[in-house]
């Protein structure tokens, strides 16, 4: 099919046999905002689920966990378009991300932008779908969006600033089904922020040469030879919070048990982390979509 050899892709794109059946221009749009990825969006849309099962309402507000993961994969698409609108000049740059659309000639910046708008709009449709109390707290992280690709310019933890957005979704959801705040979300999103910041470190370890060399920081790079310790107390302060948060739902010391299965393959992540074998970087972050699973069903348990 014409165009299909040429279509420049990532190293870490996972259906581009896929994404070789479309057309050109629309192949550009779907690699611009991550459809050959959906990684992104799952690990987007678990927070949000977790906000809605802790707070009770996994079954009876299944429709809103539907509304959420559309949500989840407009607005990373969206987030995705407004990073590499930023960071085209670096990206080009890196090896990794030179042949994303953008810098690669495949789409150009105002198509870009008008392909932003559209799926903003699509993440406008999911807002009005909630109250207005929790549609508030969600136009709330537009700030944090906003500034995100800027964070690798002035600060060595971009990885946080992240986690505070990718984890935003548990508060919305919590507010959703319960109208307010609690201790409790609280605590389930300062654990989803501590793991962000333990996943994304494992991604940003792909890049960690070339981001060295164009001057771009990351936790990856501030860790070191420290970074596997540095990933399992991440990943051991958010097992700790979470813990707490459903310790508030159920003081019972059987409900921290129901996160040992995400207990034992977060730290299977740590020990077997090799960053300089080639894809172990790579799968482990891609197992944390299982993590993601696995933490919903404790707060299905706990909270139903």
């Amino acid at each position: 099919m014409p165009g299909m050899t040429d279509t420049p892709t990532v190293p870490d794109t996972e259906h581009p046999g896929m994404i070789g059946l479309l057309p050109d221009k629309l192949r550009g749009l779907a690699l611009l905002a991550r459809f050959d990825r959906p990684i992104g969006w799952w690990l987007l849309f678990w927070p949000c689920a977790w906000g809605v099962a802790l707070a009770g309402g996994a079954f009876e507000r299944w429709q809103l966990l539907a509304w959420l993961l559309l949500g989840s994969i407009a607005m990373r698409g969206a987030g995705c378009v407004y990073n590499d609108i930023v960071d085209r000049d670096l990206d080009a740059q890196v090896a990794r991300t030179r042949a994303r659309p953008i810098p690669s000639g495949l789409v150009s910046v105002r198509a870009a932008w008008v392909w932003l708008a559209a799926l903003s709009l699509v993440g406008l449709v999911v807002l009005l779908q909630l109250r207005p109390t929790a549609a508030a707290v969600a136009v709330v992280s537009l700030a944090l969006v906003a500034a995100y690709p800027f964070m690798k310019r002035v600060t060595w933890w971009p990885q946080a600033w992240l986690g505070l957005v990718f984890s935003w979704g548990a508060l919305v959801g919590w507010v959703e089904v319960t109208g307010g705040f609690a201790l409790a979300a609280a605590l389930l999103y300062a654990g989803s922020v501590a793991w962000v910041i333990g996943y994304d470190t494992i991604y940003a370890l792909q890049d960690r040469e070339d981001d060295a060399l164009v001057g771009v920081r990351s936790s990856a790079l501030r860790m070191g030879r420290h970074v596997r310790l540095g990933v399992a107390l991440f990943y051991v302060m958010a097992l700790a919070l979470w813990a707490g948060a459903l310790w508030q739902i159920r003081a019972d010391p059987l409900a921290p048990v129901a996160l040992v299965p995400a207990a034992w393959h977060l730290l299977w992540q740590a020990a077997t982390l090799r960053p300089q074998e080639d894809g172990n970087a790579l799968h482990r972050f891609r197992s944390n979509r299982f993590i993601g699973l696995l933490v919903m069903l404790a707060c299905v348990v706990v909270g139903t």
